[in-house]
């Protein structure tokens, strides 16, 4: 049996209480018994080979997927913002209409200059209006990134947020992540490309090599 708690609260150092977390997919544990936690202002990176249950245990704390046992304690008053390895974005909506789709779901109010910056810190400045049909994987994946420039959540659950970016991309996102924690924030993410943080050392979290408990962020 699992169970998902949110509660309101003012000021609080643990975010994330994962407990005895077990999941069994197509008759194969992927992982069991598995507890950590998260503290406010850091980072916890969730490693392991292919198979191991990474993005479904990325899924699973951010409330996508239910058929687990254990227990999900968030102290939050918003849900996680989610950014999954897929790019995420209805293919008939333009760029712009992506984010201002997206802060709705969140129940965010952004401004039109907010929605536009975000789309420039992504190298998407000239494309607000394209619809992300025409546009190619790797410009709809960063359509799919420009939330984190906009939306406001105080967790951040990204599967594989560096696949396909450029080299610049890449060192705008590692200092956007940095800004999020430095500011309180939390972070997790899968990544099969190092992730060079300055603000905090992430916590490791490996899948497919330890029994019982996993290793909790700093």
């Amino acid at each position: 049996m699992h169970m998902y708690n949110r509660v309101s609260v003012r000021v609080i150092e643990r975010m994330l209480k994962a407990t005895h977390l077990t999941c069994e997919r197509d008759h194969r544990v992927l992982f069991e018994d598995l507890s950590f936690d998260v503290a406010a202002g850091s980072a916890l990176l969730v490693t392991g080979p292919n198979g191991a249950g990474k993005s479904t245990l990325l899924r699973i704390l951010a409330g996508l997927y239910e058929d687990f046992d254990g227990t999900i304690d968030w102290q939050i008053n918003d849900y996680p913002l989610y950014v999954g390895h897929r790019h995420g974005v209805k293919d008939g909506m333009t760029a712009r209409e992506n984010l201002r789709w997206a802060a709705t779901l969140y129940d965010q109010d952004v401004s039109e200059a907010a929605l536009l910056d975000a789309l420039s810190q992504v190298s998407l400045r000239g494309y607000e209006d394209v619809v992300c049909g025409a546009m190619s994987e790797g410009q709809r994946k960063r359509v799919n990134l420009a939330r984190l420039f906009v939306l406001d959540n105080p967790v951040w659950i990204l599967d594989e947020p560096l696949s396909s970016i450029d080299t610049a991309g890449v060192s705008r996102l590692e200092a956007r992540f940095d800004a999020h924690v430095a500011a309180g924030g939390v972070f997790i993410a899968t990544s099969h490309q190092p992730l060079s943080l300055t603000s905090t050392a992430p916590g490791i979290l490996a899948l497919g090599h330890q029994e019982g408990t996993g290793s909790s962020a700093p």
